[in-house]
């Protein structure tokens, strides 16, 4: 199937302890592209279009910046509730994507990965998507992980349904068991989730992974959130204090 699985690093206490002055993965909520071209008295396809076109450059920015993971909420769950047409247009414009993006990719040694339940994705689509997966395997300057049809909600019932299958028993069940069959699992935490957009909430996005995670919420709709914003944001995540629910020394 299309389900991609890690082996999940474990980290030393000291590791995950540390604080850095950049994340080591970024999550982002692509929100605003319909409200983006509504100001601009354009179909909600036309911000649709702009969003994806503003995808790679962030990416671009963010592996400049030393970012190794970049996860990217394009399409969850809940999504299928829109305008037939408008969801028929979001997997059609994906596949233009991969076929416009790839070879910028290739040049970028970004790798694609794909988080979410692709079974109920059009077959045209499914298979841009496979062909992406294949040609971007062995990059590895930044992973970019779409989250696609996906729901947090979801990935935690299909994790449980994993473990289940597996045969391990209730006594066996442990944090580290249940981020292993995450969709992310291999992959570390985010450190710091980004939502443009001027919504505050995070949309059954990561809500397993983000536990510890840094969020910074901004109003400037995704199409503009460009270099700049998301140097911003990198700023701010470096004036954070992560203590992890310990204490330091001024507390």
């Amino acid at each position: 199937m299309f389900k991609k699985w890690y082996n999940k690093p474990r980290l030393l206490k000291e590791e995950i302890m540390e604080n850095t002055n950049t994340p080591n993965h970024l999550a982002i909520i692509l929100d605003g592209n319909g409200r983006w071209a509504k100001r601009q008295n354009k179909p909600r396809t036309f911000g649709h279009k702009n969003g994806a076109e503003n995808v790679v450059d962030i990416a671009i920015h963010a592996k400049k910046r030393g970012i190794k993971y970049l996860t990217l909420y394009a399409f969850s769950t809940e999504n299928w509730k829109r305008p037939a047409s408008e969801v028929d247009y979001l997997m059609k414009l994906l596949i233009k994507f991969v076929e416009k993006k790839i070879d910028q990719l290739m040049k970028e040694d970004c790798k694609l990965n794909f988080l979410g339940d692709l079974s109920a994705i059009p077959g045209p689509t499914r298979k841009a998507v496979e062909q992406a997966l294949e040609k971007t395997k062995d990059n590895k300057s930044l992973v970019i992980n779409i989250a696609l049809n996906y729901g947090g909600r979801d990935e935690i019932v299909h994790a449980v349904k994993q473990i289940i299958a597996k045969g391990y028993g209730p006594e066996e069940i442990t944090e580290d068991l249940i981020a292993d069959n995450l969709y992310t699992a291999g992959i570390p935490n985010p450190d710091l989730l980004i939502r443009p957009g001027g919504e505050i909430r995070i949309s059954n996005f990561l809500i397993y992974q983000i536990a510890y995670s840094e969020l910074y919420f901004t109003d400037v709709l995704w199409p503009d959130f460009d270099q700049d914003e998301l140097d911003k944001a990198l700023e701010a995540f470096k004036n954070r204090n992560r203590r992890y629910g310990a204490l330091d020394e001024s507390d």
